[in-house]
């Protein structure tokens, strides 16, 4: 695969091994923004598969997709490369992004502090829970944030500030680094 498949792929190769903070470039996935309103968000989770959830900022799962709420009306729909997510929907919009956008997983024991270096949400894990997901500012790029796991997090940001979030990360791990 080309660059324009992975952005990240020279960072990554160079990145140094941090238990306390890893960092890695999420496999390619299908990316579908879908958008629908409240009459018709049945009907569009049972064409996309995977509940959509209506409770702000929470994410649900379902064998090989994922939705992210991303607004009242507004989800970010990931799914395996090669799942087949419907084109259009009628009664709302769904948009291909997923050559637009590219992931990066955070984890480790300082994942979340990490960060909050260039985030300033509270990422305890009170405050922040498994599942919880939101669009927000990391330093200047637009991103969303999603938590995988106590210790885990995905970032989905565009291709074209990965290269920034990622040096950012490195930047905020860096006295982690033996």
């Amino acid at each position: 695969m080309g660059e324009r498949d992975f952005p990240l792929r020279a960072l990554a190769a160079n990145s140094a091994q941090c238990t306390e903070v890893s960092l890695s470039v999420t496999p390619p996935l299908t990316r579908k923004v879908a958008r629908a309103d409240r009459d018709s968000v049945k009907v569009l989770w049972d064409m996309m598969g995977v509940e959509l959830p209506t409770v702000p900022c929470l994410s649900n799962q379902c064998h090989d997709r994922v939705a992210l709420w991303l607004g009242p009306d507004e989800w970010l729909v990931l799914a395996d490369e090669g799942v087949e997510l419907p084109a259009a929907y009628p009664g709302g919009s769904i948009v291909d992004v997923s050559h637009a956008m590219t992931g990066i997983a955070v984890s480790g024991s300082r994942a979340a502090w990490a960060i909050n270096a260039f985030c300033a949400l509270d990422l305890q894990l009170g405050a922040f829970p498994v599942g919880m997901c939101t669009r927000t500012v990391f330093g200047k790029a637009e991103i969303v944030l999603w938590r995988t796991a106590p210790e885990n997090f995905r970032i989905e940001v565009a291709r074209s500030f990965a290269p920034y979030v990622w040096a950012c990360l490195e930047e905020a791990r860096r006295e982690f680094l033996a």
